[in-house]
């Protein structure tokens, strides 16, 4: 074989190693344009243009709608110094604490463990009224809950025998925690009995024939398995719970800002407000928010590996 034909084949060997598929680069690239385009048009330029006029003061009306001016990180130092921002941030973090890391968590975690020894049709009804809950739009479930919670006929007083208690004016936080809890389960639910069917049964039978307790099966068997699906779920559950808008539906952030969670009061600032620049530099901040919770649960799933 010529020094020319060797030259040649490396040639081939080396482009098939780079392209298993055969496509060549020009159509590779053809093939993904379409995936890239929508990713930039609806992902990419609205990033982009949010940090853009983060750093204006940008309105909905007036002169500054027409003609917004720089003001640089002005919107993130008032935004940070700004008592509501502050109160909303709070609120958020307890939203995400009660209703997604311990709520979900738990109750999913029960339902699953409950349920992995019912009988097939117990157990797949109440899958089923658990996925209805999570698959039901917002504003049917919003109706659903003002039901329950109404002050005057409501079903959760007609329960309880407390005539007369506005619980979303009393309690907004703690209704909506209930009301993201039971509406979320589903999610964790599902995954945790997908997680739980990995155990191997040896050595739940072995922690049976022991002795050891139902937390203690959980804690010294259970939990080392699903350490990584547990970890996974909570960001999930923590960063669409940072990230929804549901609690709007049912208080609209009162009475007096006393439910008003980051989403709630961008929406306020920005259409209500008018305040479109303070409102996308609020954005930019929860969406860092939400980088640095991502990056410690992946940094925990990391160790775990």
């Amino acid at each position: 074989m010529s020094p020319a034909e060797v030259t040649e084949r490396r040639g081939r060997v080396r482009r098939f190693a780079t392209d298993v598929a055969g496509l060549g680069v020009s159509r590779a690239v053809g093939f993904i344009a379409p995936a890239l385009l929508l990713i930039a048009v609806f992902l990419i330029f609205p990033a982009l243009w949010t940090i853009y006029i983060g750093l204006t003061n940008y309105e909905l009306t007036g002169p500054n709608a027409v003609a917004p001016q720089l003001v640089g990180i002005d919107n993130f130092v008032n935004a940070l110094n700004d008592a509501l921002f502050q109160n909303s941030l709070w609120l958020t973090a307890l939203f995400v604490l009660g209703s997604a890391v311990i709520g979900q968590n738990i109750l999913g975690f029960v339902l699953a463990w409950t349920l992995r020894k019912a009988k097939p049709g117990l157990r797949r009804t109440v899958e089923s009224l658990v996925l209805l809950a999570w698959i039901l739009p917002s504003t049917v479930v919003a109706f659903l809950w003002f039901a329950v919670l109404d002050r005057d006929g409501g079903t959760l007083n007609a329960l309880l025998g407390s005539e007369g208690t506005a619980w979303l004016v009393e309690y907004p936080m703690l209704s909506l925690i209930v009301f993201n809890t039971w509406r979320g389960t589903a999610f964790s639910m599902l995954l945790y009995s997908s997680a739980l069917a990995a155990v191997p049964p040896s050595q739940l039978e072995t922690a049976r024939v022991v002795g050891a307790s139902g937390w203690q099966t959980v804690r010294d068997i259970v939990f080392p398995h699903i350490r990584g699906h547990v970890l996974t779920n909570t960001l999930l559950i923590s960063l669409w719970t940072a990230n929804d808008f549901s609690p709007f539906l049912l208080t609209a952030g009162g009475p007096n800002h006393a439910s008003e969670t980051l989403p709630v009061f961008i929406y306020r600032q920005a259409l209500e407000g008018g305040q479109l620049g303070y409102a996308s530099a609020i954005s930019l901040l929860l969406l860092l928010a939400n980088l640095v919770v991502a990056a410690v649960y992946l940094w925990l799933l990391r160790r775990k590996s």
